[in-house]
Order: structure tokens, then C-alpha cells, then sequence
């Protein structure tokens, strides 16, 4: 029987072509293909495609419970419905473990389902998860060894609201074959990429370029996204008459946000709450210099600036603008592929092949760690 990790998760893509959502857990899925040819890889998808259905993607099994968001009784029978199908991959499969994306019902059907089976299940905190409120904790938490970090910020996070540290810690990771090769223009100033939403505080990138138009009248600033706050974004934006200097380019495809990455000077994060957003590192290796708030990583990150205020936000990247001397060098941290060995090597699965790529122009990444 073929070795087999499950992995579940509230959404994937529906097909090849589905770029825009969860573009870095899609990259893990795919990576960890190619890292692992051996690995035969099963994704079980309670929420999204909202058909109930299986499809390949990427030469990946895909099942899709088509869950819809629906709640109550409704609910309860997706759950039945998901470990109806685990019972049927441990069946028909050598399972080696449970991965859950995010510390969910995703993540409490494994638990149940792992414990039953004697099974290894790891659930993978990826930011909301490790806030206060969430009701999954006391169903799937005791000591922690269970629970894999996306970053330092995340195991501070959810130690302080649940008193628990998760024992392992897995970053993301960018995969430099996705990034193009020739010298890009540098012709954006800022560029900001995320959901319009009030946690990501789009409105202060706003007011940064309303502070910096006094010293660069023409300062050229791209915002890819969509959500709730698109209208009263734009409506800021023509109240400070900025409308010749910001562009809002809608939801626009992961490769084109990684073009549009390396045409850029400086990318702008005013999140208030991160788990650790691949926009970052994936920012850094296309060569421009981050600016935000947040601190994912214990160890800094070469040209990323962490800024107190939105006045501080302004300053720095006034400062990098300025310097005509500056370079765009990519800087490259974790690598999807560290990431894919860092979530085998707590499943205790060695390494067969390892895709290769050209790091004589980047920095070396630094270690990635599974505690």
C-alpha cells in the first residue's frame, strides 16, 4: 500500500488555474510533490470547492466536501461525512498522518479521527487560529505536541491567550522558480498586496502616501486585493486627491502579484495581526524593501523595517525612496522546500529528491526548524 498524507483543509483551489486563493498553501501542496515523489498526497477540502466532489490538481487527489460555510446540523453531518471518507483512505491507503491547515474543524475531525486509528495528526497554526475565542483549542490542545507554528509570533500568540506553546515551528517558505529571471523596472514606489479588510488597515498605507506626496508629487502606489473596505478605500483615496498616484488593481492572479512585487521599491504591510504572511518573503525575494508593523520571526529579516506608527511607516519608506544609491538584490529567508521538510521531519518521513535552483545571486536562507 502506498504511503499516504492526508491533508485538510477548509478550502483549495478548484482547478490548475485558481491562483488567488490560498496561493502559499497551494505552493506548500505542490513543493511538497515534487519533494517527496514517493508521497503519495490526498487533500480533503470541507468548505470550498463549494461542490461536493473529486477532481486531480496538480496530480493530487482532491476531495471536496462541498460544506458551503453551512452551519448547524448541517454542519455536524460534513463532519460525518469528512471521517466517512478518512475511514475509506485508511482503507484503501497506508496513512501516515493527518496535516491540518489552521486549528479548525479541520483539525478536531483529524483529532478524533487520528486517535481512533492511532495515527500521527499535527494541526498547523497559520495566524487566526492562535487569537482568542477559538472554541477548537479544548477539543484538539493538551500539551502542545500536536501543534505546529508558522512563526515566533504565532507560538507568543497563542501561549499567551491559551497557555500552551506549540512544540513545533515550521515558517513559510517562497519558491524562486516562481519569479522571473530578467531585470525588472523598478516603476512602482509601493505596492500593497492583501484582502481589503479592517485587519489589514489598507487605510494607513493611505495615509503614509498622503504624508509622503509633500516630497514625491508623483509617487506611483499599486494595492492588489478585494473586500469589504474597496469603497471607503477609494473614497480616502479621493478625498486626499490621490487618485493620479493610486492604483487599485482588484484581485489579480499570484503570478502577477509576483511581477508586480519585482517592479516595486518598497512594499507596504500595515496589518494589525500577521501569522506571517508569504506576501513578506516572497516581497524580500523579489526585491523590494519591506516596511510593516509586525515582527513574524524572533531573528529580523534583512530589509525588512518594523515601524511603531503610521508617521514612522512614512519616514523609513521616504528614506528608501530617496536613496538613489540602493540596490534590489533578492533576499531569500525560508524556501517552500525547507518548509515541506520541516513538516516531514515531524512526520518522521526522510527526504527522496530535492528540486534544485540557482541561489548564486540570493542570500543563503536561514535555518528552519521543526521543535
Amino acid at each position: 500500500m502506498r504511503k499516504t498524507l492526508i491533508i485538510l483543509t477548509p478550502g483549495f483551489p478548484e482547478n490548475e488555474a485558481d491562483t488567488t486563493w490560498l496561493p502559499d498553501r497551494q505552493i506548500f501542496v505542490r513543493v511538497l510533490r515534487d519533494t517527496y515523489p514517493e508521497l503519495n498526497i490526498v487533500v480533503l477540502s470541507f468548505q470550498y470547492p463549494y461542490q461536493s466532489r473529486e477532481y486531480w490538481w496538480n496530480g493530487i487527489r482532491v476531495i471536496a466536501l462541498g460544506g458551503k460555510g453551512k452551519r448547524g446540523l448541517l454542519r455536524r453531518l460534513l463532519w460525518f461525512k469528512a471521517w466517512h471518507k478518512l475511514k475509506q483512505l485508511h482503507k484503501e491507503y497506508e496513512v501516515v498522518g493527518l496535516l491540518s491547515f489552521w486549528l479548525d474543524e479541520c483539525a478536531f475531525v483529524a483529532h478524533q479521527f487520528a486517535q481512533k486509528h492511532r495515527l500521527k495528526s499535527y494541526a498547523w497554526l497559520l495566524g487566526q487560529d492562535a487569537r482568542p475565542g477559538n472554541r477548537y483549542v479544548s477539543r484538539v490542545v493538551t500539551d502542545g505536541s500536536n501543534l505546529i507554528a508558522l512563526s515566533d509570533s504565532v507560538v507568543a500568540e497563542f501561549r499567551k491567550n491559551y497557555g500552551v506553546s506549540p512544540q513545533h515551528l515550521v515558517p513559510c517558505g517562497v519558491d524562486p522558480a516562481m519569479f522571473a529571471l530578467q531585470p525588472i523596472s523598478r516603476d512602482i514606489d509601493i505596492l500593497g498586496a492583501g484582502s481589503l479588510i479592517p485587519l489589514k488597515q489598507y487605510h494607513l498605507l493611505i495615509e503614509v502616501v498622503r504624508l509622503l506626496k509633500k516630497d514625491f508629487p508623483a509617487i506611483k502606489v499599486v494595492i492588489c486585493g478585494k473586500g469589504p473596505e474597496l469603497q471607503q478605500l477609494e473614497e480616502r483615496v479621493s478625498r486626499y486627491n490621490l487618485a493620479a498616484n493610486i492604483e487599485f488593481k482588484g484581485e489579480v492572479p499570484h503570478p502577477q502579484v509576483l511581477a508586480l512585487m519585482q517592479r516595486s521599491k518598497v512594499f507596504l504591510h500595515p496589518s494589525s495581526y500577521e501569522g506571517f504572511g508569504n506576501v513578506l518573503l516572497e516581497a524580500l525575494y523579489a526585491g523590494a524593501y519591506l516596511v510593516s508593523f509586525l515582527r513574524p520571526m524572533n531573528e529580523p529579516f534583512d530589509r525588512h523595517y518594523v515601524v511603531a506608527d503610521v508617521q514612522e511607516m512614512a519616514q523609513t519608506t521616504a528614506q528608501i525612496l530617496a536613496d538613489k544609491n540602493r540596490d534590489h538584490w533578492p533576499v531569500l529567508v525560508y524556501t517552500v522546500t525547507q518548509m515541506a521538510q520541516g513538516i516531514m521531519k515531524i512526520f518522521d518521513l526522510p527526504l527522496t529528491v530535492m528540486p534544485q535552483f540557482d541561489e548564486s545571486a540570493v542570500q543563503l536562507p536561514r535555518t528552519i526548524s521543526a521543535r
